[in-house]
């Protein structure tokens, strides 16, 4: 299935030197995809030109003469700069010109932008921002990251919800397990958010599990953990901090002396694969979850390689109906409870 994505190559700490090389990868594994890319035509098109005859019509440039900054306000980003590349990127899907939206920029902005061009889906309150992280057992969609530090019960249901029919569109599980993330395994732990939530979690027709803690995400205990944005991006942003040290470490103690060095080279192989495994960069793509369109969020630093599987992770978002299977579930939802 063709599906059309578009790109906002001026965003992120590192703009067309980054994004434009993993537009021309993106399209080069996936021969049935068309991208747009939006940004300031006098940057854009002297870098397509030498590509041109490659991509034909699969590759199409949208000017746009603003930039929303890294640390801009998201309210100017929105009421001031209406021809922003992201502005404008995400105005491509409202008018369904394109499929889905990818933008390594400013996030305050970004939800702030999709959430007033796009609208948010019926039943959904508000849109939330989930990722994917690595497990024992493959993968683990994590959901809210901190779009939403305040929630009510029914928030986190709807939450699970989302969460579900992602890992449904993109992972092809029909029936994805979801976890509540909690103190504790025991109905009767946490605040009363969460156990009011767990309550309606249990009632939803989700393939809810129950709560698992937090060394439970990296298990792969559940394909869906849901929690509060407070909380779930405490927890990120603490896994990436671990990694970081740990490599650290490594790096350390492989360099302390010659036979720690000799040891490495012999090591090297399995370093290789242990790297590969965990890098950051192959689950780079945050989906802004709820919105009546496709928008991912890429982190600023990624390097070409990582925004492509943003880009990648909208494209199969957009063709595996996510948005559709999460109206349906809504709307199943609202009927069951009129009953």
């Amino acid at each position: 299935m063709s599906v059309t994505v578009a790109v906002d190559c001026m965003g992120g700490d590192h703009g067309p030197v980054v994004t434009l090389p993993a537009v021309f990868a993106f399209l080069r594994s996936h021969a049935d995809a068309r991208a747009i890319v939006v940004g300031r035509e006098e940057v854009l098109a002297p870098l397509l030109t030498p590509v041109a005859g490659e991509f034909g019509d699969r590759l199409v440039l949208q000017a746009a003469t603003e930039v929303v900054g890294m640390d801009e306000a998201p309210a100017n980003a929105m009421r001031s700069k209406k021809d922003s590349s992201m502005r404008v990127a995400v105005d491509l899907v409202k008018s369904g010109v394109a499929a889905a939206a990818v933008s390594a920029g400013n996030t305050g902005a970004l939800m702030a932008i999709s959430r007033f061009v796009l609208k948010t889906l019926p039943g959904i309150d508000r849109p939330a921002i989930a990722t994917v992280l690595p497990s024992r057992n493959g993968r683990t969609y994590v959901l809210d990251l901190g779009a939403n530090v305040d929630c009510t019960p029914e928030h986190l249901l709807q939450f699970g919800i989302m969460g579900a029919m992602l890992v449904s569109a993109v992972e092809h599980i029909d029936r994805p397990t979801v976890g509540l993330l909690n103190i504790g395994e025991e109905a009767i732990k946490g605040n009363e958010v969460v156990k009011q939530a767990g309550e309606l979690l249990r009632t939803s027709g989700l393939n809810f599990t129950g709560n698992v803690e937090g060394d439970q995400i990296y298990k792969g205990a559940v394909d869906v953990v849901v929690c509060d944005g407070f909380v779930g991006n405490v927890a990120l942003k603490t896994s990436e901090g671990l990694a970081q040290m740990l490599a650290t470490f490594l790096r350390e103690e492989f360099s302390r002396n010659w036979l720690t060095k000799l040891m490495a080279v012999v090591a090297l192989p399995a370093l290789k694969r242990f790297k590969k495994r965990v890098d950051h960069r192959r689950y780079n793509g945050a989906s802004l979850l709820g919105l009546r369109g496709v928008v991912v969020k890429s982190h600023g630093s990624a390097d070409a390689f990582a925004f492509e599987q943003a880009i990648a992770r909208a494209a199969d978002a957009a063709s595996n109906r996510l948005i559709e299977r999460i109206e349906e579930r809504m709307a199943t939802m609202n009927q069951e409870a009129a009953a």
